[in-house]
């Protein structure tokens, strides 16, 4: 993972060194940094796992800086999965405030970076003013985690991320995102 931060691919968006291995399987098969696959490879949640004590609080990233193109990034970063104080490494257990959203890359836009980032809390996180999104669109662009990350003292211990563009599955996902008609809440 070293070296693509080395050679920038994602230092745009993050740049610590990795502490932990953040392993990402996407239907068994475990996503090697910068691997190639499709929107319909990864429309599901994938399987995340890294080692931690079960006293130990994680959050868990994914974010797309190539919205709507990696030339134009007007509407990047867009938040497709954010899940906050993990205990330990029960990914299950943690507060979801974005629904995992695979990627939806527009037609003609290329690759895009989709990068997962694991943070240590400083302990358990009551994250108000923040917004828990449901399958939908709302409130995900122009969101920045390494915005998110300093604001509530994250330390990031791991990152995976890999690269995708359109298919013909992100007509299906456009659809889905469309018929989500619920708004996201604000944490009080």
């Amino acid at each position: 993972m070293e070296g693509l931060l080395k050679d920038n691919k994602i230092s745009d968006v993050i740049s610590f060194t990795p502490k932990k291995t953040l392993t990402v399987k996407y239907n068994g098969k475990e996503l090697v940094g910068n691997d190639t696959l499709t929107p319909t490879i990864v429309q599901n949640q994938p399987e995340v796992t890294y080692d931690a004590q079960d006293s130990e609080f994680y959050t868990l990233i994914k974010t797309d800086p190539d919205a709507p193109s990696r030339e134009d990034p007007k509407f990047g970063e867009w938040r497709h999965w954010l899940v906050t104080n993990i205990p330990g490494n029960k990914l299950t257990e943690g507060q979801v405030l974005s629904e995992y959203i695979g990627a939806g890359p527009p037609p003609n836009t290329g690759l895009h970076r989709y990068i997962f980032i694991l943070c240590k809390q400083p302990s358990k996180i009551h994250f108000k003013g923040e917004f828990i999104c449901k399958a939908n669109a709302d409130t995900r662009n122009n969101w920045k985690a390494i915005d998110f990350i300093k604001k509530w003292n994250l330390e990031p211990e791991g990152i995976n991320f890999y690269q995708a563009q359109y298919d013909d599955f992100v007509p299906t996902l456009y659809s889905k995102l469309g018929e989500v008609k619920e708004k996201p809440v604000e944490i009080q």
